[in-house]
Parts: structure tokens; sequence; C-alpha cells
């Protein structure tokens, strides 16, 4: 079959799609990626006629993928007919089919993947390829039902097909257990299409996926109602890391290595493996995410870090406000902790970055004011800050839905987690949050700005306002970024290069 990818942007490497990738090309299909960011996808997929057409979909952005879908389908079908090959199949993936399965209802859409995609697509590929060869071939919803009617098998783990408008709901097949067994992620997919990507000396690996805790706003509480039983935080092995990064390293320039893991922090002896063989054997700077109330309970992962070449963690604050941090977000954690937390790690000699998320439902500006203050006070390197986004699945976003916190529905959720907010709160209350969100950060490094930025916050909102807050937010974050949390040298033409993705980039 041949498998292609297509992608809005190209911020950072996405893992899925280049471990997807991975897996369908050591068994022989073809795979190529279409980011609108740098190309026509609609051109590119009319030139190569896919078989499948795959979308790794957030919240926010299934309205622009589910359009550009239609008009890929609507230039490459017709096509596909006349050189006598069925239409091509449009499946679906990522975290807004898996928590929002309903997805499958929209037109031109052939098949959700609710949750991990590596065997699930592997095997609907195969199902085609089978099919295709019999020429056995079914219609469903603008699209070929392949694997799933007229005598073709109808129980492919992990999707959801729409067959001549009859749902078939197939349950999830158990996750994978060995990491490690995979192949190693297909990075030349990405980087031989973004030169900016292959040449940054920072990229991104993961290492584990999947986290053991409950917080109320992230998907992995509702992953893991639908992978009942399965234990959670899936590792892979420290000597594969290594391999994986030796290999990237070999091939691309690489300086810093960032650690996407949920939870970096979590078994005790792989992180004690970890920092006696990655000094040895890689001996690069890292990045990675860690949790306040497991530092101060052990503070011996702080020295295990750091042995290890750690150069930057980060932790979620999220809210100084106990009653919503603790009752709300079920994060059973003490300000305190992450005050602890953000000395501790500064005083190892690492940078600390912090996650907080502004306008949280029952919660005020004070709140978020409080959380403003809580990061200068635990010495925080950088603070990102994002407004509360009611995504479905989330214990969070239900409750919000159910107590009439919303104005509107998951349409209008941003592609972005620092455009707007959609909670029902008082106009000029909404506008001073959003304002808050661009000058948060400038808060916590400078606090006796705050009460400038108090009255900054109630300016109105319009191209000049909105203009310059972008500019000094995007300007202090690419400053502190480049300086203390991913400090590498580049010269300047590679600094400029790297600056203008970053300008690019919607955060």
């Amino acid at each position: 079959m041949r498998v292609l990818f297509v992608e809005r942007e190209l911020s950072y490497e996405p893992q899925g799609i280049m471990s997807m990738s991975a897996v369908l090309k050591q068994a022989g299909h073809d795979v190529a990626i279409a980011v609108e960011s740098l190309e026509d996808p609609v051109a590119y997929a009319a030139g190569s006629l896919p078989d499948i057409v795959g979308y790794s979909v957030m919240t926010g952005s299934q309205r622009a993928f589910l359009d550009l879908n239609l008009r890929i389908r609507q230039a490459i079908d017709p096509a596909r007919s006349a050189a006598g090959k069925s239409p091509a199949f449009s499946a679906f993936g990522g975290p807004h089919p898996t928590f929002f399965p309903e997805m499958i209802n929209e037109p031109g859409v052939d098949g959700i993947c609710v949750g991990e995609g590596e065997g699930a697509l592997l095997d609907l590929a195969n199902a085609l390829t089978r099919f295709s060869e019999s020429s056995a071939l079914s219609w469903g919803n603008g699209g070929p039902a392949a694997g799933v009617g007229h005598g073709r098998p109808r129980e492919i783990g992990n999707w959801w097909f729409n067959v001549d408008g009859e749902i078939i709901r197939n349950p999830v097949r158990p996750l994978i257990h060995d990491y490690s067994a995979l192949p190693q992620p297909d990075r030349a997919l990405i980087y031989d299409k973004h030169p900016g990507l292959a040449g940054s000396r920072i990229k991104h690996f993961i290492s584990s996926r999947g986290c053991p805790y409950n917080c109320t706003y992230c998907f992995n509480h509702a992953y893991y109602e639908i992978y009942k039983r399965e234990k959670r935080g899936q590792q892979r092995s420290v000597d594969d890391v290594i391999s994986e990064v030796n290999a990237v390293r070999a091939r691309w320039p690489l300086e810093q290595a960032v650690f996407v893991d949920d939870l970096f922090i979590i078994h005790d002896d792989w992180l004690e493996e970890f920092a006696a063989k990655w000094p040895a054997q890689v001996g690069l700077p890292f990045f990675c995410n860690v949790r306040a109330n497991m530092l101060v309970k052990n503070p011996r992962k702080v020295e295990l870090l750091k042995r290890a070449g750690c150069q930057t963690v980060s932790m979620g604050i999220e809210t100084a406000n106990d009653r919503i941090r603790v009752d709300l977000l079920k994060r059973r954690m003490t300000c305190d902790d992450m005050i602890q937390t953000g000395r501790m790690v500064r005083a190892a000699g690492m940078h600390i970055t912090a996650t907080n998320i502004l306008g949280l439902p029952t919660s005020t500006l004070e709140d978020d004011l409080d959380t403003m203050r809580l990061n200068a006070q635990a010495r925080v390197s950088y603070a990102h800050a994002f407004l509360f986004q009611p995504y479905p699945g989330t214990e969070l976003g239900q409750y919000a839905e159910d107590n009439d916190l919303l104005v509107g529905a998951f349409d209008d959720i941003g592609e972005v987690a620092w455009d707007h907010s959609i909670l029902a709160f008082d106009a000029d209350d909404c506008r001073q949050r959003e304002h808050l969100q661009r000058l948060f950060a400038i808060g916590v490094e400078w606090p006796w700005l705050e009460p400038a930025i108090r009255r900054l916050i109630k300016l109105p909102h319009n191209r000049l306002v909105d203009g310059f807050y972008w500019w000094v937010h995007k300007l202090h974050k690419g400053f502190v970024i480049y300086r203390r949390v991913h400090p590498v040298k580049a010269g300047p033409k590679e600094l400029f290069k790297s600056a203008l993705h970053f300008m690019k980039i919607k955060s």
C-alpha cells in the first residue's frame, strides 16, 4: 500500500507518525508525508495517488483536517478510478478521534483509530493489500470499507469503520508492552521533508508512554478507561533509547535531547540505569518532565538526573489554588512541594520550567495571579501558561460541560491552548485572562512588574494590543528558551533559521 500522512505543520518531530511509518516500512509498505505549511498537500496527493490517507488529529484542528481530507479525496479519487484503482481510504487517528469517536460520522471519514496506531494501521494496510489483490471491493461513506465489508474481515482491533452508514465499532487490542521491539522511529520521513528540523541541534525523543496519575485535565485517565486493566507507563529499555539517540547523532546534528515522555522519572531502577549509562555512552544534555511531589519524596531522583547530565526539567504547577489543584484537578501536592522542587533543581545546577493553566473552571483572575507569584517563588526558569480547554474525554472537560460552564462546543476549541477561552466567564474577566497568558512569563521573570501587568491586561482586544502582546511573549520566550532551557551552540545563519522556525510555531 501507498500510505500518505498529511500534517498541517511540523513544529517538532511527530513521534506517533514516525513510529507508525517505521512499522509500515518494515512490512514493505510505501510511506510519505505531505505538510501543508511546506507544500500543497492536495497537489502532492494527486501526484502520488495514495491508497491510504492518514491524519493525526488534535482537538481544535479536526475541522481543518476534515475539510482538507474532502479536498484531497475530490482530487485523487477520480484519478484513481481512471487508473483502475479503488478510492483512497481516509484514516483518522490521534487524540481527537480516540476521545471523540463520533468523528466517524463525518463525511469522507472511512475509519478512525482509537488508541495506539502501530499495529492497527499495519493491519489495515495489510487488509487493504489483500483485498485490492482480490479486487473484492466495497465502498462506504465516499471511500472503501477495506477489511470490513462483503466477505472481508470486519474485526480489526482499534478501528471504527463507516460502511454504507453502518458504524462498526471494534474493541481495542492490548497495549504494546515491549516498545523496544518496535523498529526505531522513521526520522528520515520527517527530516527529508523539513530541513529545519533535520538541521536543528535539538531533537525530540520518547522513552515511555503513559502516566500513573489521574489529573482531570489530562488525557491519561481517559486513555486508561479505554485500556482497562492495562499497566500504566510502558517503558523502553535504556539500551534501546541510547541506541536511537546515537543513531540520530550519527546522521544528523544533535547537541541536546528533549524527552517528551509525560513523566520521565516513574521507575527508580530505570532511572538508576539511565544515570549510569547515558553519560558514558551518550554524554549529551537533555530535557525531561518531572512531578514535584515525587522529587520532594525522593530527592535522590534529582541527584540521578543531575548525574545523568540533565540540563532542564519541567513540572506542572497549573494553579496556586489548593482547592482547585487538589479537588478539581486531582493533583495531590502542595504549593510548598513545588517551591521545594524548584529550589532543589536550581540548587543542583539545572533549570526548571513549569506549565500553568489559566482560566480553570471555578477559578478567578486573582487565582491566576497567585499562580504567577508561585512560579516566581519556585524559581522557575521559564513559566509556560495555557488557557484551559475542555478537551473531550477528560474529566475536567466533562465537568465544565455538565455545569454549563462552556460557551460553544468542541469545534470552538482553539487549535492551540493559548489563543482564547470558551468558558463562560464575564467578558472583561475572560479578556484579562487571555492577555495575562501573554504576559504571565514576564510577571514570573520580574515580579515587580505585577502592578503594570494588572493595568495592561485591562486593555481591549484589538490588532495593536494583541499584536504587541504576542511579540512580547514570543521574543521573551525565544530568548529564555535559547539561553536557559535549550542552550546550544549555533552560528548566526543557523540561529536565524531557528528563530524563523520558532516564530512560525503557534505557541
